[in-house]
């Protein structure tokens, strides 16, 4: 059974950090790359950010302007996302997901990604 456990999120103030991580369970998780995505209250899901299966590539939401690093560990089995210079504007909650082929052409799309984790809420008040 695929889990995608996410962890990290929570209440912060606008300009502060979070750093969160999302742990993968029942694949084998170097054969993939890694997204997340984010997703406020009556808005489409959101792409936030990718990596490739080893790590050597990552892409980025136009919006993320520098502020957001994707990492991951394979030895863990685990994807992180560090936010800093948070906006009032990056609350939702922020789901990890898996994606079997990376590439800029589809680590955008929802549809492109095989397993979805339930979230965690990260909440930025002004």
């Amino acid at each position: 059974q695929v889990q995608l456990v996410e962890s990290g999120g929570g209440l912060v103030q606008a300009g502060g950090s979070l750093r969160l991580s999302c742990t993968v369970s029942g694949l084998t998780f170097s054969d993939y790359a890694m997204g997340w995505f984010r997703q406020a209250p009556g808005k489409e899901r959101e792409f936030v950010a990718a990596i490739s299966k080893s790590g050597g590539m990552t892409g980025y939401g136009d919006y993320v302007e520098g502020r957001f690093t994707i990492s991951r560990d394979n030895y863990v089995n685990t994807v992180y996302l560090q936010m800093n210079s948070l906006k009032p504007e990056d609350t939702g909650v922020y789901i990890c997901a898996s994606l079997t082929y990376y590439s800029s052409q589809y680590y955008m799309k929802t549809r492109m990604y095989d397993y979805w984790g339930q979230g965690t809420q990260v909440t930025v008040s002004s």
